[in-house]
This record gives C-alpha cells, sequence and structure tokens, in this order.
C-alpha cells in the first residue's frame, strides 16, 4: 500500500512538472497575445528614452503587439531595475539595462536589491553610445585642453551634472574626474535629459553623456563639446576630436543600453524578443535614426543573449575597481 501511495505521488509530480513545460510552451507559442511594457529607468527625453523608443516601434510590428515604454525614475536607475527584477517571468515587462544599472550600479550601491548575473534573462543589445564630454556654452575653455587646465585649476568652484549615483553619466564622468584628479560638486537629477536641460540652462558647469543626448544640442551651439571617448571621430559630429586627438587619451569610454527580462523567463519568449531586436536593427529606418544620433549598431554576433551576458561580466568587472577606489 505504501509503494502505491508512492508511486501515485511521483506520478501526480511528474504529471504536474509535465503540465507546467506544457502550459509554458504554449504561453510562448501565444507570444505576446497583449502589449509589452518596456521599463526605461530614467526620465523621457534621455538617451535610454530615446533608443528605446526607436528600436520598440519596429519591434511592435514585428511582434503584432504594442510596446508601452514606462519611465520610471529614481537611485541611478536602480528603483526601476529593482521593480523589473521582480515582475512576472512572462515576457510582458522588459527593462532597458545599461552600463550603469546592470554593471556601474553593483559597486556603488551596497545594498542593490538585485543581482544584474542572476535576476535578468539578456535579451539583446540595442546600441553602443559614445561618451562625450560637454560643458554649457560660456564655458571659458575652447578645447579640451583648455578645459582640463580650467577645471583642474578651479574644481572646486565647479558642479558638474549627472544621472544619479551608477548612471552612465555618473560612471563615465568620475571617470574623467579620477584620471584628471579632481573632485567638483556633483549635481544628481532623474535622468540625463533633465540634466542636459540643466546643461543647456547653464544651471551646471559640465557633464559626460551619451552622444545621442548631445547630438541636438552640439549642433545647435546651446552646449559645448570637447572630445568622444572612442578611438575614432563619431560620424554624427565629425568636427569633434576623439579623446586621444584632443590629448586625453586615457579617457575611452562607450556606453550600451540593451533589454532584460526578469530571470526565469521562458526560453522561446527570450528567442521571439531577440529576433525582433535584431530584425529592428536591421531596417534601414532604424538604423538611420540610430546613426544620426551618434549611436554603434551591434553585429548580429554582439546581438546574442549570450554576448550581453558577457558584456554585463566584463563591465561589471571594468567599473567595480574604479568605483570602488572612489566611493568607499
Amino acid at each position: 500500500m505504501d509503494l502505491l501511495k508512492r508511486l501515485l505521488a511521483v506520478t501526480r509530480l511528474a504529471f504536474a512538472g509535465i503540465l507546467v513545460i506544457v502550459t509554458q510552451c504554449a504561453a510562448a507559442d501565444d507570444y505576446p497575445s497583449r502589449p509589452v511594457t518596456v521599463i526605461v529607468p530614467f526620465a523621457a527625453g534621455g538617451p535610454t528614452d530615446v533608443l528605446a523608443r526607436i528600436v520598440t516601434v519596429h519591434m511592435a510590428r514585428t511582434l503584432g503587439q504594442s510596446m508601452v515604454i514606462e519611465n520610471v525614475v529614481g537611485a541611478g536607475g536602480t528603483t526601476a531595475t529593482t521593480r523589473a527584477a521582480r515582475a512576472p517571468n512572462n515576457g510582458y515587462t522588459l527593462i532597458v539595462g545599461h552600463m550603469g544599472t546592470h554593471a556601474a550600479a553593483v559597486p556603488l550601491y551596497s545594498k542593490l536589491a538585485y543581482d544584474p548575473q542572476t535576476d535578468f534573462e539578456p535579451v539583446g543589445l540595442l546600441a553602443g553610445t559614445p561618451i562625450v564630454i560637454l560643458a554649457r556654452k560660456d564655458f571659458p575653455a575652447n578645447n579640451l585642453r583648455e578645459f582640463v587646465a580650467y577645471v583642474q585649476a578651479n574644481t572646486e568652484k565647479l558642479n558638474a551634472a549627472h544621472a544619479g549615483l551608477g548612471s552612465v553619466s555618473h560612471a563615465s564622468g568620475e571617470l574623467l574626474n579620477s584620471i584628471l584628479g579632481i573632485r567638483p560638486t556633483g549635481v544628481p537629477y532623474n535622468g540625463t535629459g533633465p540634466a542636459m536641460n540643466a546643461l543647456v540652462g547653464g544651471q551646471v558647469d559640465y557633464m559626460c553623456d551619451q552622444i545621442v543626448n548631445a547630438v541636438p544640442q552640439v549642433k545647435s551651439g546651446t552646449i559645448k563639446a570637447y572630445a568622444v571617448a572612442t578611438q575614432q571621430r563619431n560620424p554624427s559630429l565629425p568636427d569633434v576630436p576623439t579623446t586621444a586627438e584632443a590629448g586625453l587619451p586615457e579617457l575611452e569610454v562607450q556606453a550600451w543600453n540593451a533589454f532584460f527580462a526578469p530571470k526565469g523567463t521562458p526560453p522561446a519568449v527570450i528567442a521571439t524578443l531577440n529576433a525582433a531586436v535584431s530584425k529592428a536593427l536591421d531596417d534601414a529606418v532604424v538604423r538611420k535614426q540610430l546613426l544620426d544620433l551618434g549611436s554603434v549598431i551591434p553585429t548580429p554576433a554582439e546581438r546574442t543573449p549570450e554576448a550581453l551576458a558577457a558584456l554585463v561580466r566584463s563591465e561589471i568587472a571594468r567599473w567595480t575597481p574604479l568605483l570602488t577606489q572612489n566611493w568607499h
């Protein structure tokens, strides 16, 4: 009798396991059957928000469902990222994570409520975004060498904008400040959109920002751009020299933005989303929009979930020593 009970129990467990697998497969086959929420961890108008909107418009057509952008601000993007990590893992909540939320935040937040490497399923890389050194339009320096000399001589009087502790603008700004040996006053905002508005308005002196956010303002002359922190000049700002050309070769940094889903999201759903991302990045209209903003479009090999997971690991390894040294 005991043997029969055990056999029945094992049978029930096996059936339950099969039922879960069948249910997940059926859900994946129907995916998506309703709108998908895409959490952007910063205010509307910033680089992460702009990139997400460009790519999701095309993805929505591919998936046959709308993709709804939800801007959730706070704590350098970690508030939104924590929320995304705790969302149902059914593919209907994604987050646009980046160098800040999924790398720089690790050493900066001692009680970070998520682990970028274990609490998410990587979906795909959207774009690389070179970093540009920017200043208010009336900043008293005409080139990068003059900028360096001025900020080193006047660091106590200067303030630098960023999008919150651990954001891309904060981390890249800290890298610049570390190289130059300066400690200006940091002024945090709920995104680089608001931070850029402050720079344009002359309320802050300088900042490091993703090129996507800078191109329109630099071209209109409302701010100054001293250098782009990549090995080659960027086609969207061809007159702006690289940091190496301008005399600061030590500063080389490129941010990135990517889609992540909560841990445990079915592999078939991840594959569907990844295919939609890749299709968007191959579209001529999307590519032009991204390139016009200075973005670097990832190659097919760089768009895979596996490549994104490797990128997150390498970025955590890169930023942890620098930011731990400066903030702990």
